[in-house]
């Protein structure tokens, strides 16, 4: 890969239904802008990368272990490794950024769509 991305030239993960990954991978990192469809629901699951994310339009309710919190825009979160997680959007959706270390190799087995233009920025 290049140093240098666009994310919109990128062939998106479709992670689930109604959620698409666009997403640019370091050696060790790996930075996704998720778009969420309005009143998505994300199972729960876990993985073994540390995620750090936070919102940039719409509104989303993110359970982290047992507790719940719903945030909007500027709303962040932090979810440690192998810790169960689920997130459900509102009717107006949701554009998070999320950042995985280490990489998100378990994404090299979703199935991949056309590059094109996100919902942010």
């Amino acid at each position: 890969m290049s140093k240098f991305e666009t994310l919109s030239a990128t062939r998106p993960y479709l992670i689930w239904n109604g959620a698409v990954a666009r997403a640019v991978n370091g050696d060790r990192a790996t930075l996704a802008v998720i778009d969420l469809d309005p009143d998505t629901e994300i199972p729960e699951h876990h993985h073994e990368s540390e995620q750090i994310g936070l919102v940039v339009k719409g509104h989303v309710t993110m359970v982290i272990g047992d507790e719940a919190r719903e945030f909007g825009a500027g709303g962040a979160y932090v979810i440690p490794s192998d810790v169960p997680h689920s997130a459900t959007t509102g009717s107006d959706g949701a554009t998070v950024i999320d950042v995985f270390a280490p990489v998100r190799a378990d994404w090299a087995s979703v199935t991949r769509g056309e590059p094109g233009q996100g919902r942010w920025p």
